[in-house]
């Protein structure tokens, strides 16, 4: 499989995720952005400007390559998503609160990745090295990748709500698998593929700074919403979002766009490891919170 071959494969499963998306909303979680807005624009904060000032400080200290500095980063600006959202489900949380989030980002992300990736790469690279990122072209990609396919969902929903609810069940086995898929033909094939090279020492480099990077999120999410004294739902709710990372978007920005596999890498090592991280946090948090100390997990 050619690289141009797995770029587009992420172009479509990014697509489809957004497009399930949307066929699991309704008219009421549309109004749910307005009914909790403190929560809201707590965790949007939480995620767009907090978050990115610690990627910016793990970056800084980590003694790693400038691309992997500005990987790290990419991955601080795709926060949230569909894996963010099933976590949130799984462990009881605010769901509604969670997709409103997800919403959100969706439209912010237009503006917010062309702008800051350009200033990642301008302050972490070397000097002499020319890499940017278009904004007004990158803007209209992730318009049609993301907001056009959401919009699709939310009418079909809307207008078709049985054959809505049956494909998001289809859509809810597939399109895990096929990111999956991608992943690891990201994780194993060689550059020359339109894979990344990963060996194990890479693995090894990165995987403190971005399991630190996971967990450092989640307790930012959470200590930001107890600040502002939030339910305990939707604590952990903003905990998640602000944890979990949209690793398809991030690796579409850093391996299509950018053209840069190594800044690739800290997404793909992320993604081994932060699913499960977050779901434990939170499902622990869930459990201490109620007195009974940690139970079957119940899915």
């Amino acid at each position: 499989m050619e690289s141009i071959n797995i770029n587009i494969l992420l172009n479509i499963v990014l697509g489809l995720i957004m497009f399930g998306l949307g066929l699991s909303l309704s008219t009421s979680d549309f109004k749910h952005l307005f009914n909790q807005p403190k929560a809201l624009a707590i965790g949007l904060f939480a995620q767009m400007a907090l978050l990115p000032i610690v990627a910016f400080a793990i970056a800084t200290i980590a003694p790693l390559a400038p691309e992997l500095k500005v990987g790290i980063m990419i991955l601080s600006i795709c926060p949230g998503g569909i894996t963010s959202n099933l976590v949130s489900y799984f462990v009881k949380g605010n769901v509604a609160l969670a997709i409103s989030l997800t919403v959100c980002n969706a439209f912010l992300s237009l503006f917010t990745i062309p702008i800051l990736v350009n200033l990642f790469l301008e302050h972490f690279m070397e000097s002499g090295q020319t890499i940017e990122l278009p904004f007004w072209r990158t803007m209209f990609e992730i318009f049609i990748i993301t907001i056009v396919p959401a919009t699709l969902g939310v009418v079909i929903n809307r207008n078709f709500s049985a054959f809505a609810h049956r494909t998001e069940r289809y859509l809810n086995i597939i399109l895990p698998l096929l990111l999956l898929l991608v992943f690891l033909f990201k994780w194993l094939a060689g550059r020359d593929e339109g894979g990344t090279g990963m060996t194990f020492v890479d693995i090894k480099e990165l995987a403190p700074w971005v399991i630190g990077l996971n967990i450092l999120s989640m307790i930012l999410g959470f200590f930001a919403a107890l600040i502002f004294k939030l339910p305990y739902k939707n604590r952990i709710t903003i905990s998640v979002e602000v944890g979990l990372h949209n690793t398809a978007l991030a690796l579409l920005i850093a391996g299509e766009k950018l053209l840069n596999h190594q800044m690739e890498k800290p997404a793909l090592v992320y993604a081994m490891f932060s699913f499960i991280i977050t779901f434990v946090i939170a499902w622990l948090l869930m459990q201490f919170h109620k007195g009974k100390g940690p139970a079957p997990i119940s899915i």
